[in-house]
């Protein structure tokens, strides 16, 4: 499972031309996930990302949590984080799981993050053209394997 976290102040996903989320403070995250994923990467890096210490504090250090900031996130699907690049100029998304694996454990982690946050978040919808906006705070930018732990 691949994560892309941005910092965020606002944060919005559009499908079809209407906003299905939006967030204020927060983190945007894009995740891909792969045949090899499973439960254990989801309460891994789902405690991960509401507990990354990457909002500033009052002496503008990267020293708060989301949790510690009551922000939000908004999660979207991205298949292309597992793109492979090494043959010809067409990326190959083969190690990408497809919607029947990958579909559960999306919704999988929607609900672990709902529980380690103790809200509702955003969501984009899996599989959809959507189109998202963001303004990235700082900037900061974090990308986490759950496959590179150590």
């Amino acid at each position: 499972m691949i994560a892309v976290i941005q910092r965020v102040s606002e944060a919005s996903v559009k499908i079809e031309g209407k906003i299905k989320s939006e967030i204020g403070l927060g983190l945007m995250v894009l995740l891909g996930i792969e045949d090899a994923d499973t439960e254990e990467d989801i309460e891994w890096l789902s405690k991960k990302m509401v507990n990354l210490r990457i909002f500033p504090d009052d002496q503008e250090v990267m020293n708060r949590s989301l949790l510690d900031v009551g922000g939000d996130i908004l999660l979207i699907s991205q298949f292309t984080l597992h793109a492979s690049t090494k043959k010809g100029n067409r990326p190959s998304y083969i190690k990408a799981a497809k919607p029947p694996v990958a579909i559960p454990l999306y919704e999988k982690m929607i609900q672990a993050l709902e529980i380690e946050l103790g809200k509702k978040i955003g969501t984009g919808e899996f599989g959809a053209d959507m189109k998202v906006a963001l303004i990235n705070d700082g900037p900061v930018t974090i990308t986490i394997d759950t496959k590179n732990r150590v």
